[in-house]
């Protein structure tokens, strides 16, 4: 395999999307398969919509269309679908919507919701598609039901907490998901454990893949921005580390 260029991997990394709503600025402006133009807004840290980030059409910015809780991450799949993952109990959840059907609501409707409401997706539309995939999960390859309209994604990179049964277990995993083959590969981060960092104050947020070393990269929340090793379970080196 190619060495790694880590300068490529910086500015990938810059444009790899993190969790709603801490990362929010990195979630992708879009158009619709009727040619409508979306962006994503945050809604600030204060009050009862604060944290929550929602996606509007651009003529009609008041006009939400949804509203994303904490742990959110969209994605795009084609012709126009607009999809969401995000962890539901002891599941990873995805769900598709057509941008272009999604009723508009005020912000004033969700005040306080999010708060009060386990849900981390509000739309007054539903899903075109879903399915959930347990954390459960034994390390390796394992086929999955993918809805056609999700199934148009070659890779897409889940990093996810995982059930460790001592102190030195993985408290991590990458799930990679092969959407379109059907797949899920669970990759568990052999070199994040208790007693290496402080879990849930320091966590992985969020990783890709290079597509010119096709090594694994990401960062680490409280922690830096890390390469991992070919086998996509061991940390190869820092690109930065924090003090």
């Amino acid at each position: 395999m190619p060495t790694p260029n880590l300068t490529n991997i910086r500015q990938q990394l810059a444009r790899t999307v993190g969790p709603a709503p801490w990362y929010w600025k990195t979630f992708p402006a879009f158009h619709s398969a009727a040619g409508q133009p979306f962006a994503w807004a945050h809604q600030g840290e204060q009050g009862p919509v604060g944290y929550v980030v929602s996606l509007a059409a651009e003529p009609e910015p008041d006009q939400l269309r949804m509203a994303l809780n904490t742990y959110c991450r969209p994605f795009l799949t084609a012709p126009g679908c607009l999809g969401i993952w995000c962890p539901e109990g002891r599941n990873i959840r995805f769900a598709g919507f057509d941008p272009d059907q999604l009723k508009a609501f005020d912000l004033a409707e969700i005040a306080g919701w999010f708060k009060q409401s386990s849900d981390r997706i509000y739309a007054k539309t539903p899903p075109v598609a879903e399915f959930e995939v347990p954390l459960t999960l034994s390390p390796g390859m394992h086929k999955i039901e993918v809805p056609p309209e999700l199934a148009t994604v070659d890779e897409l990179i889940v990093p996810t907490s995982y059930k460790a049964m001592s102190n030195d277990d993985p408290a991590f995993a990458l799930f990679v998901f092969y959407l379109q083959a059907g797949l899920v590969e669970v990759l568990p981060q052999k070199w994040f454990t208790a007693s290496q960092y402080q879990v849930g104050k320091q966590w992985i947020s969020r990783a890709a893949r290079d597509q010119e070393s096709h090594r694994i990269f990401g960062e680490c929340f409280g922690v830096g921005t890390f390469v991992l090793e070919e086998d996509g379970c061991r940390l190869e080196e820092w690109l930065d580390r924090r003090p």
